[in-house]
């Protein structure tokens, strides 16, 4: 079973099955080889991943809590699908929770902390935004929000926001045709923002990058 890390830089101690079997299930559901509104054949999954059914009941829950499936009584995990109020609950947590983090990364950054945490998460995105993969360069763009909630050192904020990072990821790749370019150029003038040490502008500015895509990806989903 070979499955997409989940973060750029992976501790040395291998997954466990459970969690392998998550990160291929997850992958699986953002790539759409599992559709939305799909049910996920325990006994298929199994002989495609090549474990047991123990990992991949292991894997499920956490999967229905990051908002990937559902579990029905008789029926099993389904994918869930993307829809209006689905679109408009993940931008408007992101602005509750992201734009914060930004303002709080800028504080932390005018107290002395260091900005390699996010350096490293923007050099990741200008280095994989010209390949042309779309998961890669929608992983990367997850990663840099992470980054920032990272840089703005509150456990509770770092929390909330491993429990969306799968959805964000999910959506940006729903969304890949929107202008990657322009994507990277809204980091960059985000991470000089939170370089500035100005806790307004970074909230500002982290606003504005989240909000601009609200509009544009109703209408790359219309087409996906």
């Amino acid at each position: 079973m070979t499955v997409e890390t989940d973060a750029p830089i992976e501790a040395e101690r291998p997954d466990s099955l459970s969690r392998q079997a998550y990160l291929a299930v997850r992958e699986g559901i953002i790539r759409g080889r599992y559709p939305q509104g799909s049910r996920l054949a325990e006994q298929r999954l199994a002989e495609e991943l090549q474990v047991s059914r123990v990992p991949l009941r292991e894997a499920v829950p956490q999967l229905e809590r990051d908002g990937f499936v559902r579990t029905y009584p008789r029926r099993g995990a389904v994918v869930l699908k993307w829809d209006a109020k689905t679109v408009d609950d993940l931008f408007d947590l992101r602005l509750c929770l992201e734009v914060g983090a930004a303002r709080f990364a800028a504080r932390q950054v005018s107290r002395g902390a260091s900005m390699q945490v996010l350096d490293s998460a923007l050099k990741y995105s200008q280095d994989v935004v010209h390949e042309g993969d779309a998961y890669k360069i929608a992983q990367a763009s997850t990663w840099y929000h992470e980054a920032i909630v990272d840089l703005a050192d509150n456990e509770l904020m770092t929390t909330l926001m491993r429990s969306v990072t799968g959805r964000m990821l999910w959506l940006f790749y729903l969304t890949s045709k929107l202008d990657a370019d322009d994507a990277f150029e809204d980091h960059v003038t985000l991470r000089d923002a939170i370089a500035s040490g100005n806790e307004r502008v970074a909230e500002s500015v982290a606003y504005a990058h989240i909000e601009r895509d609200r509009v544009p990806s109703f209408t790359a989903l219309d087409t996906v």
